[in-house]
Order: C-alpha cells, then structure tokens, then sequence
C-alpha cells in the first residue's frame, strides 16, 4: 500500500478515535504503530508480508520513545512542575495576588484586575494553565463573590487570566514546542515575554470597559486599607520576584541554559520556603506527588505523540502538502487563516498538549515553506492553544473553574463570562500574526 494512503487513513482514524473521546495518548500511540507495521508490511507494489514488519516496527516504538523520553532537554518539564507546587504550597502565589488586591481594590473592577495580575505572577513560576487557573480560582473567586462581584465576572476573568500559564515563561507547553520543532526553548520563553505582557494588558482594558458598562458588577469593596498594609503586601513579594528573575533573567543573560534555569529555580524555591518557613514535609510531599502526577500524564501523552511524529515522517504526508500548497499558489494569508481555524477548532475539543503533538509534523513544514520563524510561529501556536483553553463546549480552565466553585456558579455563566475576554484575545492574537516584531525583538539579545 502506498504509504502516503496509510498516511490519509492514519490522520482519519485519528480524529475519530479522539471523537470517541479514547485518550490522546493512546489514540496518537495506536495509530502510529499500526501504521507503522502498515507501511513496513505492505511496501508499494508488494503483497502484504507481515513477517518483515515485525522487527522494524518493535525496534522503532521502543528506541525513539525511550531516547526522547530520557532527553536531557525534557527533563525541564517536572523542574518546571515542581518549582510551581512548591511556590503554591509555600504561599508565593497568594502574595502577588494579596499586594495586587490591596493596591488595586479601589479602582473599577480591582478586585478582578488583581486576579488577573496574580495569575500573570503565578504563570511566572509554573509552566500550566490548569494549575494556575485551580490555584487562583480558589483564592480569588470566593473573595469576590464576597464583595459582590458578578458570578460572570468573577468566575470569567480567573479562567482567563489562567490562560497566561501557557504563554508567559516558563510553559510546559513552549518546551514541547521546542522539543519537537528543534528550536531553542530559550528563544521561546523570551518571544514569549512582550505577547504575554500584552494578553494580560487585554484583560485588564476588558474588565475597565466590563465595570464601566455594567458598574453592578463590580461594587467596590468597603474597606480601610491603610498604605503600611499595601507597603508590606508589596514587600512579601519580594520571594516571587526573585524567582523570576533567577529562572527568566538567567537564561536572557545566557547565565544557564532553561534546563538549567528549571533546576535553579526549584532549588531556589525549595530553600526559601524552607527558610521562610513556609514549608514542612507535608507541603514538600505534597508538590512532589502532583508534580508526579502531571509530568507522568504529559511524558505518556509524549511518548505516543513522538510516535506519531514517526509515522507521519514515514508516510510523507507533510511533505505532499507543502508541495501541493508549493505548487497551487495559495496565498499565505490563506494558509495562515486555515491554520488558525484549525488550532481553534481543535481547541474546542482537545487537551492543549495533545493538539501539539498531533498538528506539529504537518503544520511545521507549512511554515517552513514560506520562509516564517519557528520561533514565531511557535508564539502564534501557543496563543491558540490558549483560546482553546476557555472555548466552548469543552474550554479545560472553565471546567477547572465549575470543579472548583461548584453548584455557586452555572457552567453557562462562566462560559459567559469568559465571552467578554475572547474579543480581546483575537485582538491580541491578529497583533501576534500581524506584527512578528512583537515576539522576535527581545530573541536578537539572547
């Protein structure tokens, strides 16, 4: 058979197996090893002959998984994991968004706006959307709906303001990227800094303009806060602060390298909540199992996508449609527009890291044909994947929100509430697309 034909039909029973919702992992795995054996089994022109598959297609699924997953490069992802459980753990995440909520509670929607501000600082310190959407929603969404905030409001801005894990650095989702792109990570999390700076901005302008239509939704809360407490809130920051600038302001130095960075920034965290005395072997044992937890899901989630990676390079496929797009004259616009149509549409249902390993193989040599920077691409991809975070029907941080609030706050209202942020987001991502300058300016220092 031919194995471009395997390839079509590999694609195909892809996306069925994840519309029957049967994992990513085992869904990418299955089928890239069935086609695999497929293609060494039935060479074109030949009848099948499955004793000649065996070898091959055993020797491939056990080399290639096992060397990607004992990658130096990939051990960044749970340094990354852990140093955001112990900042969790250790309280560094409330801090920011305490000193936010105290200087920022008088203004229209502050108390929102503050939520938004602590989740950019927790995304400084943890590479996951989820993990930072479940730690501020149970910080900052009872508080406002204490103040009287509206349940949209409150419940919307938390969920997107989640959305930032995946963009500013560090983000599991950036290495990734850069693992199976083969670009630098640190190139990524520095192209990263100016769109995440920018996203964050977006929400704040949103929320102004919600609170200055609908001011019910925002009462201000009647409360003395005096300017020591704002000073102190303000210096209990400085451990936060720290951190990033020992992970990030490293590697923008060239001082270590992001794996490096991700072990710095562990250790780093683990000493000063042990030194605060802000953490105990209970908290300790605590980040350790979720970081566990999370690196196992995603490293399974890997292996079965670095095969299908594989088998998309042995059928052919990406390369017979960058020729077909080579050779038709579509426009670039075009491309790009199919391109971001398909990122949100694959949003809609699928995991942010599955829809990673399954467009890459065929949307890196797209881009490549038109000469684009990866590194720029790179912060296109992870924009939308970040769309898909909060859009429906499946949205992963609304329904991270809805476990965490419970029976207080409606599925539709949530969804509601994160409607108001999308306009901003596809501002903030036509800028992205539009304006390369935007995520390459800072990379030409590093």
């Amino acid at each position: 058979m031919d194995p471009l034909s395997v390839g079509i039909i590999g694609l195909i029973a892809t996306l069925v197996l994840l519309a029957l919702r049967v994992p990513i992992a085992a869904a990418l795995g299955a089928v890239a090893s069935v086609g695999i054996f497929v293609i060494f089994a039935w060479r074109p022109g030949a009848e099948f002959a499955p004793q000649w598959a065996w070898q091959p297609t055993f020797s491939l699924m056990a080399n290639n998984p096992y060397a990607f997953i004992t990658s130096y490069t990939l051990s960044t992802i749970p340094l990354f994991i852990f140093m955001g459980h112990l900042a969790y753990e250790a309280g560094f995440t409330t801090d920011i968004y305490r000193a936010a909520r105290l200087w920022l509670a008088k203004l229209k929607g502050g108390v929102a706006i503050a939520s938004v501000v602590g989740c950019g600082g927790f995304s400084a310190i943890t590479g996951s959307s989820v993990a930072c959407a479940a730690a501020m929603g149970r910080i900052a969404i009872p508080e406002m709906l204490q103040f009287g905030y509206s349940r949209g409001l409150a419940s919307g801005s938390v969920a997107i303001g989640g959305t930032l894990g995946s963009l500013i650095p560090p983000s599991v989702l950036f290495i990734l990227y850069g693992i199976f792109a083969e670009q630098s990570i640190a190139k990524l999390f520095i192209a990263a800094i100016i769109p995440g700076i920018l996203s964050l901005l977006a929400y704040v302008l949103v929320i102004y303009i919600w609170v200055s239509k609908r001011p019910q939704d925002a009462p201000v809360p009647d409360e003395e806060i005096s300017r020591a407490d704002r000073m102190r809130a303000l210096r209990d920051c400085w451990a936060i602060v720290l951190l990033f600038i020992a992970v990030v302001g490293g590697i923008y130095v060239g001082l270590f390298t992001p794996t490096e960075a991700a072990g710095v920034g562990a250790a780093t965290t683990l000493l000063l909540g042990l030194v605060l005395g802000r953490l105990n072997l209970t908290k300790i044992f605590a980040a350790l199992k979720e970081s566990v937890y999370q690196s196992s899901m995603i490293f399974v989630i890997a292996i079965g996508g670095k095969l299908f990676v594989n088998f998309i390079a042995l059928t052919g496929l990406a390369g017979e449609i960058t020729t077909w797009i080579e050779t038709s004259g579509v426009s670039v616009f075009v491309v790009m527009a199919l391109i971001v149509v398909m990122y949100i549409f694959l949003g809609m249902f699928l995991d942010p890291i599955g829809i990673i390993l399954l467009t890459l193989p065929l949307t890196i040599p797209i881009v490549e044909t038109f000469g684009f920077s990866l590194i720029w691409f790179g912060v296109v991809v992870i924009k939308l994947l970040e769309i898909g975070l909060v859009t429906p029907p499946i949205g992963l941080n609304v329904f991270v929100i809805k476990s965490i609030v419970g029976d207080r706050i409606p599925l539709e209202s949530i969804f509601g509430g994160v409607a108001w942020f999308l306009f901003a987001e596809i501002f903030v991502l036509a800028a992205i697309i539009g304006i390369p300058w935007l995520s390459l300016v800072l990379t030409a220092f590093v």
